[in-house]
């Protein structure tokens, strides 16, 4: 499990392939100095299941820390598909990974 910390304050744990994909996602859109919504939910020792949503925003310092010591493969797919869910108007939110589409016929 990794960690994803928000403005120093907010630390959310995420698996670290699950966390790979979203770093791809918030990184682009915060070089382009895009501020976007990011809402998921995350296991709560008091309440089960909680919801936490954050303003991203290029003047906002996100750190990603990672478990494991190699990077993950990204599925293109994914990327595309939560790069579609940040650049919608409830912003991103963690879709499923789609299974990566092989190699066309004759390529």
């Amino acid at each position: 499990m990794g960690t994803l910390t928000y403005d120093s304050k907010l630390v959310a744990s995420f698996d670290d392939r699950v966390l790979a994909h979203l770093q791809a996602v918030i990184w682009a859109k915060l070089r382009r100095g895009e501020p976007f919504a990011f809402t998921w939910t995350e296991a709560t020792a008091s309440s089960g299941f909680g919801r936490t949503s954050v303003w991203l925003s290029p003047a906002i310092p996100v750190a990603f820390e990672y478990f494991g010591g190699r990077a993950p493969r990204l599925n293109a797919s994914w990327v595309k598909a939560l790069n579609r869910s940040a650049n919608s108007a409830v912003g991103l939110t963690i879709v499923p990974e789609p299974t990566e589409a092989g190699p066309e016929p004759g390529a």
